[in-house]
């Protein structure tokens, strides 16, 4: 039986059949690891579509940023719209992480502001996994992280069908266990209404909501409905809804869990008194008994992975469940694991461990956290690989690393150096420093008369947004794009690039690995020789790789000196498009440059200003129904876009948000 169906307009053509051809005997031959080197434009999503499609798999795709990550899952659902097509990143607009420093004697509270249209993805995610077996999951590196256990999510639901026996009162009761909250006000996400004999429900995965009619014996109607309009979509003969969170904790365990949790607070507490730290003591008891008394009577606690271990009946040092997990749960270990632009995505997922660990133990030594602190963490490198399945290294620049371990084992490396449009790798010239932006801006009006698109990367975000500002005045339609951006609008600004709402995007490494930017006909490096990670051999050949889906593709690299990372780097570009010239030659293949469509938003842009809004103002109502702490995180929210919005000098537009703070504040 075929799970996955897939739909395009093109056929594999240049060498993708042969890579398709290669990858999928390799699967089928239970082959471990395998690399695909595709330049640029070569089609490498469209080839790793295909082997999906042939093996017959669930697949996860790991990206290393989230803007490559949503170009990805965009591809994917459109390649495969009858399936479950996800997207799963990390889904903080704001994340200050726990934290003490010891010598000022500082202990930073934990704070966030969840995006919730990123929420809802991801556990749209975890819903399919544990409900299709046809998912396929665009994920960042924060997949690695602990998400609680893919048994007590699924054993978290409430099966609502006509004729079952469930009074409001039951509903409702179940639906508070599943971590949603009743607000017969503000009817949001992961909330719940009743009234009369009626049950709205609105899921944290999906954009409809759920009513629920019964009387004394049970229900008697399920339909979705529109939030908007309130209209019914659908009559439905039954209906499973999950978790409103992934972080769930089972009642009936609590007796047995919260004994552990104290035992192991009194051990430690009692060895800090042996050693003389007694504030550090009956701190650790207050904020432990206090954790455990919040867990009791509502189920959740904030910081509640940090117990995690007990619930989910790990030992100490146990790896913690991951998305990884569900898909183990899901497929029974038959799916595909594919490692986009692996050259970086591999090293961010090594170092991740060491970096959460050493903010953790610096809180467990001081009495803020238990030591089972340390076992909520992202996976190690050697429990990633041994939940590994047959995985697949895509990249124009694999590293030493995965080209090592495929030959370990005799896998191939199969390449892709042809372009399906017979289009070749941009030519490249290096150019001097002194009046390099004088240059650049004579290049960029030669590209904007032929209405063609440009690429700028600097090494920092104060370059990048000062160049914005003189570009501006000089009456270029120009976007900076760094890591400040928020999540989902990064894609927008890419896709206002092609539609040429701007003619320049000036960024910084978020301008390298996997854009798909066809109208991009020049890319410009400034401060090409300064050696780096940001101006590696790698590094310089991903940005040029930029201006390979256009047929007057070129590159500028501005320096003083040539490095041996800029002579490596057009070495390699060199050498692909001179092979594919010969190919191009002996077969008679005339290049063109590529066509592919623009696709919608991932988000709403405001209506008449120029700045980006995830999410319109709030509404009196919606304000009347927010707690003092979530219109704490909406005011950080609201100026980080007031000053995103000075900086644009769209003035009108900061005050409007300015006013929306003050009045908030006054409500506190």
């Amino acid at each position: 039986m075929n799970l996955f169906t897939l739909t395009s307009d093109y056929k594999p053509t240049g060498d993708q059949p042969e890579a398709i051809s290669k990858l999928t005997k390799a699967i089928q031959s239970q082959v471990k690891e395998q690399v695909l080197l595709g330049v640029t434009g070569s089609g490498k999503t469209f080839t790793m579509a295909n082997l999906i499609a042939n093996a017959n798999r669930p697949a996860l795709i790991i990206s290393h940023n989230k803007t490559l990550a949503a170009q990805l899952y965009q591809e994917f659902r459109d390649y495969f719209p009858t399936n479950a097509v996800s997207y799963f990143v990390s889904y903080y607009d704001y994340y200050q992480p726990e934290a003490y420093i010891p010598q000022s004697n500082t202990y930073i509270e934990k704070e966030t502001v969840i995006n919730e249209e990123i929420d809802k993805l991801r556990l749209f995610t975890t819903t399919n996994l544990l409900t299709r077996p046809d998912c396929i999951v665009v994920a960042s590196v924060s997949c690695i992280y602990n998400i609680g256990s893919p048994k007590e999510y699924g054993n978290f639901i409430l099966k609502l069908s006509v004729g079952a026996p469930l009074t409001p009162r039951h509903i409702a009761k179940r639906l508070v266990e599943l971590q949603y909250m009743r607000n017969d006000m503000g009817f949001t996400r992961g909330t719940f209404r009743m009234r009369g004999n009626s049950v709205d429900i609105y899921p944290a995965y999906q954009d409809e909501c759920i009513r629920v009619k019964t009387d004394d014996k049970g229900i008697l109607e399920l339909t979705s409905l529109d939030m908007l309009t309130g209209n019914t979509i659908a009559a439905l003969d039954g209906f499973v809804v999950y978790p409103a969170k992934h972080y769930m904790t089972n009642p009936t365990q609590y007796k047995k869990v919260f004994a552990r949790i104290r035992s192991d607070m009194e051990a430690k507490a009692t060895q800090f008194s042996e050693t003389g730290k007694f504030i550090e003591a009956q701190r650790l008891r207050e904020r432990v008994t206090h954790d455990l008394e919040m867990i009791e009577e509502l189920g959740y606690v904030n910081g509640i992975e940090n117990y995690s271990r007990y619930f989910d009946g790990r030992n100490v040092g146990d790896p913690p469940y991951s998305l990884l997990d569900y898909f183990e749960k899901s497929s029974k270990g038959k799916w595909l694991l594919f490692v986009d632009e692996s050259h970086i995505t591999m090293p961010q997922i090594r170092g991740m461990y060491h970096g959460d660990r050493s903010r953790k133990q610096t809180l467990i030594d001081y009495g803020f956290r238990l030591p089972s602190a340390l076992d909520n963490r992202p996976l190690r490198i050697d429990e990633f690989m041994r939940r590994m399945p047959q995985t697949v290294y895509v990249s124009a620049t694999p590293d030493e690393w995965e080209l090592s371990r495929v030959k370990e084992i005799g896998a191939p490396v199969v390449e892709q150096l042809l372009r399906p449009t017979g289009l070749i790798d941009p030519v490249t010239y290096v150019r001097p420093s002194k009046g390099q932006i004088e240059d650049l801006l004579k290049e960029i009006e030669l590209r904007v008369n032929r209405k063609e698109r440009v690429l700028v990367t600097t090494l920092t975000k104060r370059i990048a947004e000062d160049l914005t500002k003189y570009l501006s005045l000089k009456n270029i339609k120009v976007q900076y794009l760094h890591a400040d951006v928020e999540t989902l609008l990064r894609s927008d600004i890419l896709a206002d690039l092609r539609r040429g709402v701007f003619d320049v995007v000036i960024g910084i490494n978020l301008l390298r690995e996997g854009l798909d930017l066809p109208e991009v006909s020049l890319v410009a490096i400034l401060d090409a020789d300064k050696e780096g990670f940001l101006r590696s051999t790698t590094s310089l050949i991903q940005t040029m790789g930029r201006a390979a889906r256009h047929i007057h593709g070129m590159v500028i690299l501005y320096a003083d000196r040539e490095t041996q990372s800029m002579t490596r780097a057009i070495k390699e570009v060199t050498r692909r498009r001179n092979y594919q010239l010969t190919h191009n030659t002996k077969h008679h293949v005339t290049p063109l440059s590529i066509n592919k469509p623009i696709r919608d938003r991932m988000t709403l842009l405001k209506k008449d200003t120029p700045e980006y809004i995830s999410e319109d103002l709030l509404s009196e109502d919606e304000l009347s129904s927010m707690t003092p702490m979530d219109k704490k995180r909406q005011i950080i929210v609201l100026s980080t876009r007031m000053k995103a919005a000075s900086r644009d000098m769209n003035f009108e537009l900061a005050a409007h948000i300015r006013d929306q703070i003050r009045h908030i504040k006054t409500t506190l």
